[in-house]
């Protein structure tokens, strides 16, 4: 697989790979900022790199508890039209490869389309703008209003789930993530320094969450919308939101509009998130930051909030998006949100239990005796990941007490952080990619407690930080305790066939330049552009143990490059890598990865690779997505494959009047962020 691209756009990349735009609207320009973990907390980074011929052997943990080839390229248009993508790889659709993965993988490319494998077929699930809610207008990109947007599919969408719709034959829940808006992209003459009321409604009114009915084809994997269901329902910017936990009440959390500090408007900068096995859906609020002006505590300087103006004005026409006029408004900012998709009624909630830091998402698995556990990234250079041991158990069924009482499961438990120790000298780490002298990359951990919530009241572990303090400042408290530093932790998901979780780590080109934390054995690379994935094994495999063994399962970047590895797997048979951001698991146990700013010359995209058997390692990408996208949800099914396409076009110096892409609906109409479903031809499952 040698058909590598040169690197593209090099004038439009920001560290990390991201184009400048993306960088402004989505983050705030937060690879340019100081970087806010500025403790001395040993760090995780750097190192990795050779190894080439030897398989991870995951160590036992010891530390102290505590209380692409020929494809088929489709634009996906009115008309769409098929195109050839280049050929490469050895593998032939349905002969070698893992089961799930017996496809031919799709080779690099820089096509302004979804590509995907020979033998699949794709269609547009739902755009930006589709309205799904009763007397809501058909989308109009000239006549945009913040009333017509609060009844349409909103912008960016990112996290993807599907639920079960029992009593309608062939119909799902969807549920999908609205990160932040493009207004250049979304309104023509924008002037971004003067933003008019209506626009920043308008935007208000995109960011949040959907969830919309859709009805899937027998004899394909194609979803259409159920317009105006029941269900269907958008969350928005000002959709009333609860408070709930130990934090709740607070007077941290307390505001003029608010004296309750119970009740906030609103949920912003929704990225990943995850499904609960009581029905609900997950919600990770990440860049939070970049919506708040004015700002001038060391508290908010911690968490990358700025000193003067946002970059969307919005501070200008409400005052809570000023920290000089509404300081305690940015703490009840990011949170796990929680929304019922069954109830389009209900109030959602944001969980302060599971703390507030840049939530890349939150994944669910639960205890032997049916106690939730929650897995989540803090989405920051040199910054921490973290987990929520319930102390209650989930009921069954479905009556209104038992789903109350589920609801609450997620405010009652302990909030932990992880340390990560390396098994060999310090010394042997030089950062450089050579490998110390036991052949591997592997270690110890361990879940510091950090607060304990019960219905009684909170108690802080952290010496110094009162229980509320700890729930609102979660990023001190890490500090405190000494978590280890992280290239950017995004998505952590539990493989729910064996019980390991895997740590998506997307990039950190900050690590060991000038006076920023070095290499120690959890993560690759000085400098590091290309990120990688820890796998972790729960001591005894119990989701609340306190004690874990990890390994490094992949490091990103080009196979021909020595600091690249593949969980041993050969590496003239893996596709190019960079970037991991989001991951799914399919039935058959293989990790699904999409990827976030790739650095190898080559579009963003879909990889499936397998965890275990003699093919563990194996890495396959299964699609692209067009210029200036990124792949987000990801989700797999047995007969098809879903992503949310993320902020297409989105290269610096695109407007509406001259656009970096046409997807998805081609020449002269407005690019629209979409979620794309994918299926075999022939209908049988993907990738057997």
């Amino acid at each position: 697989m040698r058909n590598l691209l040169p690197i593209i756009r090099t004038n439009d990349s920001h560290p990390g790979g991201r184009s400048a735009m993306t960088c402004r609207f989505r983050c705030g320009d937060a690879c340019f900022h100081e970087v806010p973990n500025t403790t001395a907390n040993p760090y995780v980074g750097d190192v990795i790199a050779g190894a080439l011929s030897r398989r991870s052997v995951m160590r036992a943990a010891a530390v102290v508890t505590a209380t692409a080839a020929a494809g088929t390229a489709l634009s996906v248009a009115a008309a769409p039209q098929a195109e050839a993508a280049p050929a490469a790889g050895r593998h032939k659709p349905g002969s070698k490869g893992a089961r799930g993965l017996r496809f031919e993988p799709v080779a690099p490319n820089t096509n302004d389309v979804v590509t995907i494998p020979e033998g699949y077929a794709q269609d547009v699930v739902i755009r930006w703008g589709e309205p799904i809610l009763r007397g809501a207008p058909a989308f109009d990109p000239e006549k945009q209003t913040a009333k017509a947007q609060a009844g349409q599919f909103g912008y960016n969408n990112d996290f993807i789930a599907l639920l079960p719709l029992p009593g309608e034959h062939n119909r799902q829940i969807l549920v999908a993530n609205h990160e932040y808006t493009d207004e250049v992209l979304m309104f023509r003459g924008y002037d971004a320094a003067n933003p008019t009321r209506e626009q920043v409604e308008i935007a208000w009114a995109a960011h949040g969450l959907s969830a919309v009915v859709v009805e899937g084809e027998h004899r394909t994997g194609k979803l259409t919308p159920v317009s105006r269901h029941p269900l269907n329902r958008r969350v928005t910017a000002t959709t009333e939101f609860r408070l709930t936990g130990p934090a709740a009440g607070s007077d941290l959390l307390k505001t003029s509009s608010d004296p309750t500090g119970r009740k906030v408007l609103g949920t912003l900068n929704n990225c990943a998130g995850g499904t609960t096995p009581w029905g609900t859906t997950l919600h990770g609020e990440e860049n939070f930051n970049q919506y708040f002006a004015n700002a001038s505590r060391d508290t908010d300087k911690r968490y990358g909030i700025g000193t003067g103006a946002t970059e969307r004005k919005w501070e200008r026409f409400d005052k809570r998006f000023d920290v000089a006029q509404e300081p305690n408004e940015v703490h009840r900012h990011g949170y796990v949100v929680e929304l019922d998709p069954y109830d389009p009624d209900s109030t959602p909630r944001k969980h302060t239990a599971l703390g507030r830091f840049k939530h890349e998402g939150a994944t669910v698995r639960l205890t032997d005796d049916g106690r939730p556990v929650v897995y989540s990234g803090d989405d920051e250079r040199f910054d921490y990941f973290y987990k929520f041991v319930g102390s209650k158990r989930m009921k069954k069924g479905s009556s209104r007490a038992v789903r109350e009482h589920n609801l609450s499961l997620l405010d009652e438990g302990t909030l932990y952080v992880a340390k990560l120790t390396g098994d060999s000298p310090a010394i042997e780490i030089d950062g450089t990619g050579k490998l110390p002298k036991d052949g591997e990359f592997d270690g110890s951990g361990e879940w510091i407690p950090l607060a304990t919530a019960t219905s009684r009241g909170a108690v802080s572990h952290v010496e110094g930080m009162t229980a509320d303090e700890v729930f609102v400042f979660t990023r001190l408290a890490g500090d405190k305790v000494g978590a280890t530093k992280m290239d950017r932790p995004e998505d952590i998901e539990p493989n729910p066939h064996t019980g390991k979780v895997y740590v998506a780590l997307t990039n950190n080109t900050n690590r060991g330049v000038g006076a920023n934390a070095k290499a120690d054995e959890a993560n690759p690379r000085n400098a590091n552009k290309h990120g990688h994935i820890l796998e972790l094994t729960e001591r005894w495999n119990r989701a609340e143990s306190t004690r874990f063994a990890w390994t490094l399962f992949l490091v990103a970047g080009d196979p021909e490059d020595p600091a690249t590895y593949f969980a041993g797997f050969p590496k003239d048979d893996v596709s190019p890598i960079s970037c991991p951001d989001n991951v799914a698991f399919d039935n058959h146990g293989n990790l699904w990865i999409s990827t976030d700013g790739a650095q190898l010359g080559s579009h963003d995209g879909l990889f499936g690779v397998a965890t275990r058997g003699d093919r563990r390692g194996e890495l396959k990408q299964f699609l692209t997505v067009p210029i200036g996208a990124e792949t987000c949800g990801p989700l797999v099914q047995d007969r098809r494959v879903l992503v949310a396409v993320q902020h297409p076009g989105e290269i610096s110096g695109a407007t509406v009047e001259k656009p970096a892409s046409t997807w998805p609906d081609g020449p002269g109409r407005i690019v629209r962020p979409a979620v794309v479903a994918v299926w075999r031809k022939d209908g049988s499952d993907i990738g057997v």
